[in-house]
């Protein structure tokens, strides 16, 4: 009978606790993405299927107010190789990269309002888009002298197709 009692109380705690997570998720993270994301396109075509030719989903990226006041990102030197050189380029444009999208989609899973949000933390150190994004964006930048809504536009080409 106790055992019963305790798999039960068990049970009823693992549940209120998956609501609690589930409702805490929507609650912070509608308010930032009514912010930072931009409109949505179509992705179905005119008998209601997925439209494979559609460009997916832009996700969020932060507007050049928002840009101006962030948060610091790690360090470069706690990595190396690549993954150290976009720190460091992201450290050296971090108002660029602020208003980036990143096509791994971690505005979706982790709350990321930008490129930028995945070096705030380790996010970046284990993402080829993350990193390839940053170093796109400082090679257009720095060689092609390109504004930050150019960049936006290259990667959402690159990124964006279905």
């Amino acid at each position: 009978m106790t055992i019963l009692l305790m798999i039960k109380s068990t049970c009823i705690l693992l549940i209120i606790n998956a609501l609690l997570t589930v409702s805490c998720s929507k609650q912070t993270s509608a308010p930032e993405k009514a912010a930072s994301t931009p409109p949505q396109t179509n992705t179905h075509d005119h008998s209601g299927r997925p439209d494979r030719n559609a460009p997916k989903p832009i996700p969020a990226f932060q507007s050049p107010e928002s840009a101006k006041t962030l948060p610091k990102i790690l360090d470069a030197s706690l990595f190396t190789g690549s993954v150290k050189a976009a720190y460091q380029v992201v450290g050296e444009i971090p108002e660029t990269i602020a208003q980036l999208p990143c096509y791994c989609h971690c505005d979706r899973g982790m709350g990321h309002k930008s490129l930028y949000s995945c070096y705030v933390d380790d996010h970046a150190a284990g993402c080829g888009i993350c990193i390839n994004s940053a170093m796109k964006a400082y090679k257009l930048q720095k060689e092609k002298k390109m504004s930050v809504e150019q960049i936006r536009q290259e990667l959402i080409a690159e990124y964006g197709k279905s």
